[in-house]
């Protein structure tokens, strides 16, 4: 009986001492290496394309009155104080009104080609034609004004003729029109389409001011 607990007790120990044996060499061998890292081509690329991108499709701010191609930006009729003036030399077959466009909107602001202009009547609203001159970009500084003339025929017919009520303008590349007063003669000659017609000249063909 003693021999048979003594044979126990030394296999205990032994497989005991073959236990921890295992285990330093568990612990020698060291943790399983980690996965390799991907590839150039492989997706940690593309997820870094994706976040350069992100970058750079953060808006940037433009310079106060610049579209994003850095060019001075259309002004805004809200922007724009305007204001009409007949201009007519006394004798003239066609008279001429001045259309002011003063800039008060903060900064500067461009104006191309021509204005819409059409003169409400008591016959109904009549459209001015574009006398056709070049139509240049005019770069108006802020607190600035800038001109372009309106003609039409003089009535000096000794009738009625078609009374004028207002003048509505739209600046270049808008769509907000604005309605003043007509200051130019109280009537237009009525014609039978053969008459000189009123005519919208471009930007700047009135002159401008400092």
């Amino acid at each position: 009986m003693r021999v048979t607990k003594l044979t126990i007790a030394a296999l205990a120990v032994v497989a005991g001492l073959s236990l921890t044996a295992c285990q330093n060499e568990d612990v020698a061998a060291g943790p399983e290496p980690a996965a390799s890292a991907p590839t150039a081509n492989g997706d940690d690329t593309e997820q870094g394309e994706g976040h350069e991108q992100d970058q750079d499709q953060e808006g940037t701010d433009a310079g106060t009155g610049s579209n994003e191609d850095g060019k001075v930006a259309d002004c805004r009729t809200d922007e724009l104080e305007v204001t009409a003036s007949d201009v007519t030399i006394e004798g003239d077959t066609v008279g001429t009104v001045a259309v002011e466009f003063a800039n008060g909107g903060g900064r500067d602001c461009t104006l191309t080609g021509y204005a819409g202009v059409d003169l409400k009547t008591n016959a109904g609203q009549l459209s001015a034609e574009r006398t056709g001159e070049e139509a240049p970009s005019v770069v108006l500084e802020d607190g600035k004004s800038v001109w372009f003339a309106v003609t039409y025929p003089v009535n000096d017919s000794g009738g009625s003729g078609v009374r004028v009520t207002g003048l509505v303008v739209t600046p270049p590349n808008e769509t907000k029109p604005v309605t003043l007063d007509w200051p130019g003669g109280s009537s237009l000659p009525v014609t039978d389409g053969s008459g000189t017609p009123v005519k919208v000249g471009p930007i700047g063909s009135a002159g401008q001011g400092d």
